[in-house]
């Protein structure tokens, strides 16, 4: 018969080994981490270009950083000018390990520097991290110091590594899901299949059901920004496959979580030093995701230079409202005076309070100007793009962020020069985004006629997205979504032809 004291010696001895045990297998992880981490490409950061307002709030107790999702297309670079189409203020509250998130949509009026004001999203292509950053200090009264940024590259590969997301959606969504699908798969090199269409619903922004999207179709689903939500839909999209990710990394295998790391890691830019994320790890697996919105919370429309743009009503509401929202009790928080000037001057720029709508101004073309500047101090409007080293303009015209030739077609213009074309028009036409014959078709009219996005007809048709026959008269409001359909029944097909922008 074994004494007690023996049997208690033994069990201290097995509690011993498990322990051992577990903290040679915690040391193989950290390892394994520690050796991933290398892959993660820290550029040069030049932190005392970060500007914040003298008077913003230091919020203790909190860690505040930006996402940022960078529209860089290494296929089709004329439509990819590295704006930050995805811009996301992540709020970490250090006790309780909530995590807040808020979307600043791209195409809201903001100072993003030198006293310029545009859509926000120019302010990564303007002067990278440290002017997007010190943007989101100086118009939200923040003390933002370290950022992570990330392309359609990195989010495919995340989630095509978690197996997928189940996301509910409506058939809108599905239609234009599909459409961004061939874009995003041709760009990250990536497949999907095309989610067949079901009879189309009376509402078609309602929720038909659950569908599992894999990388490509998720990062697509959060690409749509035609639906009646706009971009604040968009946003909420990136918002919520964010949250689905979290939720399914926290319960994944570490197989699983090391061929994240060693498919996405590479593709990830951050401030953070490897000592920074290492001291992070222990804590990570507690925090939390659960509230997100937009910012500004209450907008209203202009329709300006720069197009359509978000403008916050006003600025100084929008704000406090924001630091409500990240960080609890602010009682007695006012906005910097940077704040309320900057709040007077976009309502000077715009016209005035009366001018200001509450839906969208319908415009006739839905490109892009994200780079256009619609005012700047010295009050001219316009801006000197020779500044711009991503852009360039090789030539002598006066074409924006590149042009090759001698004319003025915006972005590129790879022809002849003779052209206005927006985007590219490698031909001599006027089409907008990509108009490879001499018709003025936008986005992509491989033909001669004026469709909008796709018209691999005989061009001489109207139709808007898609028209792949020879009609279709369907605007933006996708009051007629028949003909999408035939445009993506064959992948190949749809391959050659729509381009779609982000």
């Amino acid at each position: 018969m074994s004494r007690p004291g023996r049997k208690k010696r033994t069990a201290l001895f097995v509690l011993e080994i498990i322990l051992l045990l577990l903290f040679i297998g915690g040391l193989y992880v950290y390892g394994q981490i520690n050796s991933r981490l290398d892959k993660i490409e820290t550029p040069v950061f030049d932190e005392s270009k970060v500007v914040t307002n003298v008077t913003a709030p230091e919020m203790t107790g909190y860690t505040t950083y930006a996402l940022f999702g960078i529209d860089h297309r290494s296929v089709n670079k004329a439509l990819g000018a590295d704006n930050s189409d995805t811009m996301i203020i992540a709020s970490v509250n250090n006790d309780t390990k909530d995590v807040k998130l808020v979307s600043v949509y791209r195409d809201t009026l903001l100072d993003i520097g030198n006293d310029t004001y545009t859509k926000a999203n120019a302010a990564y292509a303007y002067g990278g991290p440290e002017q997007a950053i010190s943007m989101l200090n100086t118009m939200l009264d923040l003390n933002i110091t370290d950022y992570a940024t990330v392309d359609f590259n990195a989010m495919v590969a995340a989630i095509d590594a978690l197996g997928g997301l189940d996301i509910p959606m409506s058939y809108a969504e599905l239609v234009f899901m599909n459409d961004y699908c061939v874009e995003t798969s041709v760009e990250t090199g990536a497949s999907y299949t095309p989610i067949e269409l079901p009879e189309r619903p009376e509402d078609i922004e309602a929720t038909l059901g659950e569908y599992h999207l894999n990388g490509v179709q998720a990062v697509s689903y959060c690409r749509i920004r035609y639906t009646a939500s706009l971009d604040m839909g968009r946003t909420e999209r990136q918002r919520r496959v964010i949250q689905m990710m979290v939720h399914k990394a926290k319960k994944a295998g570490l197989t699983t979580i090391f061929k994240i790391m060693d498919d996405v890691f590479p593709l990830v830019k951050t401030s953070l030093s490897k000592t920074a994320i290492l001291n992070m790890i222990p804590t990570v697996i507690g925090y939390s995701i659960d509230d997100t919105v937009g910012f500004p919370s209450k907008y209203k429309f202009a329709n300006i230079k720069a197009g359509s743009i978000i403008v916050a009503d006003t600025l100084i509401d929008n704000v406090v409202e924001l630091h409500k929202f990240l960080y609890g009790d602010t009682e007695g928080y006012i906005p910097s005076q940077n704040i309320q000037d900057a709040s007077n001057r976009i309502l000077e720029i715009v016209g005035g309070a009366d001018t200001l709508v509450d839906q969208a101004p319908v415009s006739e073309d839905d490109t892009d100007n994200g780079g256009e500047v619609v005012w700047q101090g010295d009050g001219s409007g316009n801006y000197n793009y020779t500044d711009y080293t991503d852009y360039e303009d090789p030539g002598t015209g006066g074409g924006d962020y590149t042009d090759p030739g001698t004319g003025g077609g915006d972005y590129t213009d790879p022809g002849d020069g003779t052209g206005g074309g927006d985007y590219t028009d490698p031909g001599t036409g006027g089409g907008d985004y990509e108009d490879p014959g001499t018709g003025g078709g936008d986005y992509t009219d491989p033909g001669t006629g004026g469709g909008d996005y796709t018209d691999p007809g005989d061009g001489t048709g109207g139709g808007d997205y898609t028209d792949p026959g020879d009609g279709g008269g369907g605007d933006i409001t996708y009051e007629d979504m028949t003909g999408w359909d035939d445009g993506y029944a064959e992948p190949a097909e749809a391959a050659e032809t729509a381009e779609p922008t982000a």
